[in-house]
């Protein structure tokens, strides 16, 4: 038989084995942020569809014989249009955005916390010349590149990066989502508002899939601007330096006249006519909605 000291010592190994098991397997339950981004771009691939000229109408260019001309495809990344610089040590992405297309990861994410770092550069290209700085993070992408107006990108949502249009939105393809946004009238854009309800937008709708973020929040010219894209089930936020500037839940998509629902996918960088460099591209998983975030869902 056991003396009383052994058995007290039996438990108190037993008792350490617990804790240590369980104690580090509760430091363990908050996921870690993942960096999406190295010199190689090792998790990501390209797609290029043309350089567009001004008075472009949606239809593919042609040749002069009628001829449909191709796009340039996946994985070719003519003139460089995507490459990978440092500052500082850190890899940083350039887009010169010559030509139309994205980057986009070879992942889909579902549930999850992105966080990057937005600053434009200085040129701009046909045919955007004399309009404002434009990219954009689209999420939940799927199938095929080139089903949009521009035939550059997947069926997608988009979070604008546009000067002074840092957190728009923009429906890809015949995607389709309800904003927290004020009714548009006549000419008047949609408005977003944390204090509005849900609005429809997008395809199957009776409005253009496109609304303005509620402030502008972003940072001066030749800054940083930090970009954070919350999303969960159907709901997403985009927040732009600490701001929530958007609420979006019902993420869906039409397909052949039927609502489906469009919650995970890859995410696409833009090249839209105008130079961007991105860098701390970062990503975790999220088990449920954080609280602070879920809040806006609850009004």
């Amino acid at each position: 038989m056991k003396s009383i000291s052994g058995v007290y010592k039996g438990l108190a190994a037993c008792a350490f084995v617990f804790i240590c098991v369980f104690g580090i397997s509760s430091f363990n339950t908050e996921e870690k942020w993942v960096p999406l981004l190295d010199k190689d771009m090792s998790q990501w691939e390209t797609y290029l569809s043309y350089r567009h000229k001004d008075g472009y109408n949606g239809e593919a260019p042609k040749e002069k014989d009628g001829s449909i001309i191709a796009p340039i495809g996946y994985n070719k990344n003519v003139n460089n249009v995507f490459s990978v610089v440092e500052e500082n040590g850190e890899p940083v992405l350039k887009v010169s955005g010559e030509i139309y297309g994205c980057v986009f990861t070879k992942q889909e994410f579902e549930n999850y916390h992105l966080k990057l770092k937005v600053k434009w550069g200085d040129k701009k290209w046909v045919p955007r010349m004399e309009k404002l700085k434009d990219s954009g993070v689209l999420y939940h992408s799927i199938g095929e590149s080139g089903k949009d107006y521009w035939r550059a990108w997947m069926l997608s949502q988009e979070f604008q990066i546009m000067e002074g249009h840092m957190g728009d939105y923009w429906t890809i393809a015949n995607s389709a989502i309800d904003v927290r946004a004020f009714i548009p009238e006549g000419d008047m854009n949609t408005v977003a508002s944390t204090r509005q309800p849900f609005l429809p937008l997008g395809a199957g709708t009776d409005l253009s899939g496109f609304a303005l973020r509620s402030e502008d929040h972003e940072s001066p010219e030749g800054e940083w601007t930090d970009i954070e894209l919350v999303c969960f089930e159907d709901k997403s936020l985009h927040i732009v330096n600490g701001h929530v500037v958007m609420v979006l839940q019902n993420s869906r998509y039409i397909d052949n006249g039927t609502p489906k629902p469009l919650t995970k996918g890859k995410i696409q960088l833009q090249s839209e006519a105008a130079e961007v460099y991105y860098k701390d591209i970062q990503i975790k998983s999220l088990e449920e909605l954080p609280q602070n975030y879920a809040a806006y869902f609850s009004k």
